[in-house]
């Protein structure tokens, strides 16, 4: 797991913008398979990254800390027959975001150990998000006060840094957006500030070099930015070229930097691809890659009830709700309105807060039910026509089995395949 590939892609991104790479921001199984999948038929490498709230030192909400997260990606990566050598890990908003509710210096210390962890796992590309407020402070932070606190972070990581580590590669940038997409209603956004974004960069060259970090700090390679896309529970906002044009080509001022766009998820294969020429040339994408998974198994659903007859069914769907009002957590303050409105965000909102109950030890055994019923008794192809009218096709042209965990995973590489063309990694 090499940064050599990501050197590469900021050099050709900043020459021309006609390459970049997307990061698959998921700890979802069958996400990573597909996304395996699509990078080893592209013949490229793969970024999958796992975030604070998600993996950290002391589980996060997988129940994984970074080593567990990177020994399941590469297990995987051996059942799929992907190299590890082609394979990037990432740590996404890595700072003390899990812990606002403490006191800032309890939080930073928590922050530190969770930034050493990443590192010493073999991550090799850590976004520093020092952005979050803790308990004690006064809101909003400065910018001296973000940029000291990411310092202190990316010093965690470089003194964890061992000789068989490589050492990684660090985004930073303080307008990122909300993790999993926004929660108010969305118009239009605006693109973030020039002179905002270049306060950014040189508060955090200066605070780099003034502790010691100059090193690290020729390993900064990206900065998290606005672009002016974003998506809610039921919209999205599509990237508008030509209102980012003066940001895109600000980067080109600072040497070997790019941008980094969060919350790219549900846009166009046109949009992706401006995105990449006008240097945001790392795309992350996260809930839409559980969304695609989630319309593929409810797809399945459909057809296991239309078709099973003869046992029990998994009755997935029902399962699922189910679940999401015993444990609400996850989704009761993100979803607002009648108890109607509540039930359809729930199976269907862009922002996919069912993603985090599929490790649910019910709903994993209700998805295995349903896995194993159309393994049994393969779908025929007038209900893979009816519900799954892609598969079907690539199942027509021989290019498809007719097994569940290969519909889905075709589903999902569907959305991934985008992604890998709007990034110069496939052909188009």
């Amino acid at each position: 797991m090499n940064t050599d590939f990501l050197k590469e892609i900021v050099q050709q991104n900043r020459a021309d913008g006609s390459r970049g790479i997307y990061s698959v921001c998921s700890a979802h199984r069958l996400v990573i398979e597909a996304s395996m999948q699509q990078a080893k038929s592209d013949g490229s490498p793969l970024l999958v990254e796992a975030t604070c709230n998600q993996v950290n030192h002391e589980g996060g909400y997988t129940g994984m800390t970074p080593s567990d997260f990177c020994k399941y990606v590469l297990d995987i990566a051996k059942e799929v027959g992907f190299s590890q050598e082609q394979l990037i890990l990432g740590g996404d908003h890595l700072g003390p975001n899990p812990w606002t509710d403490l006191p800032a210096a309890q939080a930073m210390e928590a922050a530190k150990k969770m930034v050493a962890d990443y590192v010493s796992a073999g991550f090799s590309k850590i976004h520093l998000d020092a952005s979050m407020a803790c308990a004690d402070d006064v809101e909003p932070l400065a910018d001296e006060v973000i940029a000291q606190r990411a310092t202190i972070l990316c010093a965690a990581g470089e003194a964890a840094v061992s000789d068989n580590n490589a050492a990684p590669m660090y985004i930073i940038g303080t307008e990122v957006p909300v993790p999993g997409g926004a929660q108010e209603d969305l118009h239009e956004l605006a693109t973030t500030n020039i002179d905002d974004l270049k306060q950014t960069i040189q508060t955090h060259k200066a605070k780099f070099s003034e502790n010691g970090l100059q090193d690290a700090w020729d390993r900064v390679i990206g900065v998290v930015v606005q672009p002016g896309v974003e998506f809610d529970h039921a919209m999205v906002i599509g990237y508008q070229s030509e209102k980012a044009q003066t940001l895109s080509k600000t980067i080109l001022d600072f040497d070997n930097l790019v941008y980094e766009a969060h919350s790219t998820d549900y846009q166009t294969e046109t949009a992706l691809t401006n995105l990449v020429n006008d240097h945001f040339a790392i795309l992350k994408v996260g809930p839409g890659l559980t969304y695609a998974a989630r319309e593929a198994l409810f797809a399945l659903s459909y057809i296991e009830q239309e078709w099973i007859t003869n046992k029990p069914l998994s009755n997935l769907r029902q399962v699922l709700e189910e679940r999401m009002l015993e444990n609400p957590k996850n989704w009761a303050k993100y979803y607002a309105g009648t108890e109607q409105e509540q039930a359809f965000a729930r199976k269907y909102s862009f922002s996919d807060r069912s993603r985090y109950y599929w490790a649910d030890p019910i709903v994993d055994q209700s998805v295995q039910t349903l896995i194993n019923n159309l393994t049994e008794q393969p779908a025929p192809m007038t209900l893979l026509s009816q519900f799954m009218p892609l598969q079907y096709a690539a199942f027509r042209a021989g290019q498809l089995n007719n097994d569940p965990l290969s519909l889905i995973r075709h589903w999902i590489q569907e959305v991934v395949s985008t992604y890998a063309r709007a990034s110069g990694l496939a052909v188009k």
